[in-house]
């Protein structure tokens, strides 16, 4: 994996679990290793709960001498940690409250990533002109502001373009595809022209859930599912609302998500078939435009 597809956070939570591990493996309490390494049980705590990024080299190499590490699981330890005091680019954009949450973190080292979206187009299959529409249209903001969220956006579209991308599944519920943009008919059809694209990409698979799929398991709002490659990085959940994000990683959260999903999916429409849904949709909406263009 290059360099560019770190994530900080992922690296660091990576590290926790690799230190929890050596230990739980010498059958030592927590509070028993942190006695035998001259610390407190909080600092250990820290360390195996992903707290702090400020990780000295010197600690790590006490616990694998106190946990009998070998020298190679020592230099991963080390690696880590280096790995996770990097700043990602979205890092400035936190900075300045264009990002609130670690979506973007968490998406660069993804090996797959499911979503369901019932309101709009997915952030990472949306076209500038899309973003910044919607992004007009949820709240009043200055240009300066929106110009920052949809480079934002932009940029997060990256990691569906590097040379090993992960696999990517988004749902579109049809609510999403037929609200369109009021007042842009060709920024919507391009949107769509787009979505056709990329679902014609290796490891991209788009859905469209047709209003009449009826009644569905995921009725209560979008969802993000994001799989890692490594065995020590479990699978999280996301869940956006208005006011607030949150992201789940237990397993019976993600048990039942992934439920969802599956069920979610069973009632859109095949591949081929969501295809020729947006087809058809592009030809209302240039036809809607030709329309109106004609009117004197």
């Amino acid at each position: 994996m290059d360099r560019r597809t770190h994530s900080p956070t992922v690296r660091l939570r990576r590290l926790a679990r690799h230190l929890r591990r050596a230990r739980e493996e010498t059958n030592r309490s927590l509070t028993e290793a942190a006695k035998l390494a001259g610390w407190s049980g909080a600092k250990l705590g820290r360390l195996e709960s992903a707290e702090t990024r400020r990780i000295k080299s010197a600690d790590l190499d006490r616990l694998a001498e106190l946990y009998e590490v070998e020298e190679d699981m020592l230099a991963e330890w080390h690696s880590l940690a280096t790995q996770a005091k990097e700043r990602g680019w979205w890092a400035k954009y936190k900075k300045s409250g264009v990002f609130t949450d670690d979506l973007p973190d968490f998406e660069a080292e993804a090996s797959s990533i499911r979503t369901y979206e019932p309101q709009v187009i997915p952030g990472l299959l949306q076209t500038p002109e899309y973003a910044e529409q919607i992004l007009r249209g949820g709240q009043a903001q200055d240009d300066a502001e929106i110009s920052a969220r949809v480079d934002a956006r932009i940029q997060r579209q990256d990691i569906l373009h590097r040379h090993y991308p992960p696999d990517y599944w988004a749902i579109i519920d049809e609510a999403a595809l037929r609200r369109g943009i009021e007042g842009f008919p060709g920024v919507m059809a391009d949107q769509i022209r787009h979505l056709l694209r990329m679902a014609t990409r290796a490891g991209v698979t788009i859905q469209v859930l047709p209003y009449s799929a009826g009644a569905h398991a995921a009725s209560t709002g979008s969802i993000v599912i994001m799989d890692y490659a490594e065995v020590l990085d479990p699978s999280i959940v996301y869940v956006e609302s208005y006011a607030a994000s949150l992201m789940m990683e237990e397993a019976d959260e993600i048990s039942h998500v992934n439920a969802v999903f599956a069920h979610v999916s069973a009632s859109a429409l095949p591949g081929a078939e969501s295809a020729e849904f947006l087809r058809a949709l592009l030809e209302a909406l240039e036809s809607d435009s030709d329309a109106r263009t004609r009117i004197p």
